[in-house]
């Protein structure tokens, strides 16, 4: 069971969690042409740890669709509420940007919308389509999807669009998921994960993610891993929980360096072909790094 009290909300951050942040001119360069461009990222909105070192790096994940979403995950920063319409120029919006920032390796998530029919899977091909237009032959696309309501088509949509590697996270463990992630299903996200690595594009990696820290067992976390791989994963990212504020979900347990060696090496002898297992690990962090 998750832990709330002030203890889990309070507790101090340990040594391996603690570090400096970059500096020089490149971070105001890319969050200046992000804010030209009236584009968003997920690493801005749900208050990334890697922000000052992915934005140094001139890398970012472009956040789709606005930033107000329809669901109200208790993990989560990105705010809960009532969305605008799709913006039609977005999708090249976030292609120019792309260009701008001399990106080879992009990667494109979003909010969840549940108000729309297709959940925005055809925002999400239009983008991919765009980038792939625009930027040079060999520039990769990542996207990071949500279940669609475990809409196949909306699924095949963006499939169809060619991106180059398919993410979806499972966050966490199916014993907290009435907790944390009400509005998802442990089942469902699976279930993507079969379908995408089963479908038409079928030479198109599928990648996971979870958080640790939320009050799982270990067990249950290598039981997660198994279930991730068996339904077609081969890509995974593992990282600890941080409480992004006081209304959140407070923080049971961090995991030290070592555990998440631990956790690298359980995946891997699973048969995953590429994993990233660190305390600041985020399922796009040096995303490029995962799938060469």
């Amino acid at each position: 069971m998750i832990k709330t009290d002030s203890f889990a909300n309070s507790r101090k951050k340990p040594s391996w969690l603690k570090r400096s942040l970059p500096t020089g001119p490149d971070y105001e360069r890319v969050r200046n042409l992000l804010g030209q461009s009236k584009l968003h990222t997920v690493c801005q909105e749900a208050k990334c740890p890697n922000m000052w070192e992915c934005f140094s790096r001139h890398t970012s994940t472009f956040m789709i669709m606005g930033t107000q979403c329809t669901r109200n995950c208790r993990f989560c920063n990105v705010k809960t509420g009532t969305p605008l319409p799709l913006d039609p120029r977005e999708p090249l919006r976030v292609a120019q940007a792309s260009m701008k920032l001399g990106l080879r390796y992009v990667v494109v998530t979003s909010v969840t919308r549940d108000d729309l029919e297709d959940g925005g899977a055809a925002h999400f091909a239009a983008t991919i389509k765009e980038i792939k237009k625009n930027l040079p032959k060999g520039t990769r696309v990542e996207v990071l999807i949500p279940d669609f309501q475990g809409d196949h088509e909306a699924l095949d949509t963006v499939l169809e669009a060619g991106p180059d590697v398919l993410n979806h996270n499972i966050e966490t463990v199916p014993s907290l998921y009435s907790t944390v992630r009400p509005q998802a299903g442990y089942r469902r996200s699976l279930d993507l994960m079969q379908r995408a690595a089963n479908g038409k594009k079928m030479d198109i990696p599928v990648k996971s993610g979870i958080m640790v820290g939320l009050g799982e067992g270990m067990e249950e976390i290598e039981s997660t891993i198994r279930d991730i791989y068996a339904h077609g994963c081969r890509l995974l990212t593992i990282g600890q929980y941080l409480q992004p504020s006081g209304k959140h979900l407070g923080v049971v347990k961090f995991y030290e360096p070592r555990e998440f060696d631990e956790l690298k090496e359980f995946a891997l002898g699973v048969g995953f072909d590429s994993v990233a297992s660190g305390p600041f690990v985020r399922s796009s962090y040096q995303a490029d790094k995962l799938h060469t």
